[in-house]
């Protein structure tokens, strides 16, 4: 836990304010650089585009997450698979091997016919 319970949730004050009085389905997103701040119930079904050091993605807030931070849904790495020249002939079998169970699906139903 990065914060102790005695200090309570710590929200930002701006993110609050600008969310007063609006309503999640007619206001826009939200920008913000508050990736500490946690998530309130006040702030469920508004959209926020929260800071990952390079982009702005958006975030779509949901009863789930109250309690969760910001920068939890908003990932700072981007993830790159794994895997060399045996990674990629294990993915054109793969793919080989739908494309034969399409066509032999599709021959099943025109022989149906």
């Amino acid at each position: 836990m990065t914060r102790s319970l005695k200090k309570g949730l710590f929200i930002e004050e701006r993110l609050l304010r600008k969310i007063a009085g609006k309503r999640p389905e007619t206001s826009g997103p939200i920008k913000t650089w508050a990736r500490d701040s946690q998530i309130s119930p006040e702030m469920v079904g508004f959209k926020f585009l929260v800071h990952n050091g390079k982009d702005y993605p958006e975030v779509l807030v949901t009863e789930d997450m109250v309690g969760h931070k910001l920068g939890e849904f908003s990932l700072t790495r981007k993830f790159i698979k794994h895997g060399g020249k045996m990674q990629k002939d294990l993915e054109i079998k793969k793919k080989e091997q739908e494309v034969a169970a399409a066509q032999s699906a599709k021959s099943s139903t025109d022989a149906k016919k």
